[in-house]
């Protein structure tokens, strides 16, 4: 398990119908098997962000202006036990969701179980919704893998159709305009290309969780 953390960057961000999903907190991480009920689903619409800029964002400028000699690594020490706002980013083509996919939902669950965090899921796909005719068991194999965990309560933006738009800058983007305090991402959207590793600690403004497979 790698861990990596680096300074926040915003960017651009597209959100056309992001969501909010409703699943219950009791937490039972460990099978699969239970069955999972539906969740109810509501429309939200978030800001949009005011473009990429490759500066440090406000986040950034607040951090430097408490840091000091002192209190640098109390910050930093800070950082990876705060995490009230988890990023889970889904790349994954698999509607039924590959197992590094699943591993990171679970790790997610399990973490926001532990500090109390909220979680948003960001799909990203380079086509758009009606290219997509599985899209829909996605999402409800997202929401039971959430479900295990114990969570039926997460927001959900889609980013689809982005195109050329790289997939880390668009993680980059959201984590930037949420605020997130820990993107979690298995090495397997690494591996299969969707994620450039070497793009994340330029794009994404907060520490990432790397899982290996």
């Amino acid at each position: 398990m790698a861990l990596s953390s680096s300074l926040p960057l915003p960017m651009h961000l597209d959100i056309s119908n992001p969501r909010e999903i409703s699943i219950p907190r009791s937490f039972s991480f460990s099978s699969y098997a239970s069955s999972f009920s539906s969740s109810s689903s509501f429309s939200t619409q978030l800001p949009h962000s005011k473009g990429f800029n490759p500066f440090p964002s406000k986040r950034l400028q607040k951090f430097i202006s408490k840091a000091s000699p002192d209190s640098e690594t109390q910050l930093a020490a800070d950082a990876f036990t705060q995490f009230k706002h988890l990023l889970l980013p889904v790349t994954d083509t698999n509607p039924y969701l590959s197992e590094g996919t699943r591993q990171a939902a679970a790790t997610t669950a399990a973490l926001a179980k532990k500090y109390g965090s909220d979680i948003t899921v960001l799909v990203i796909a380079e086509k758009p919704r009606e290219s997509l005719p599985e899209y829909e068991t996605q999402l409800s194999s997202i929401r039971w893998h959430l479900s295990e965990g114990g969570f039926q309560e997460f927001r959900l933006i889609e980013q689809l159709g982005s195109g050329s738009k790289p997939p880390t800058a668009v993680i980059g983007e959201v984590a930037d305009e949420l605020n997130s305090d820990l993107v979690v991402i298995s090495m397997d959207s690494v591996h299969s290309k969707h994620v450039d590793a070497n793009l994340l600690a330029e794009f994404i403004p907060c520490p990432v969780l790397l899982l290996p497979l």
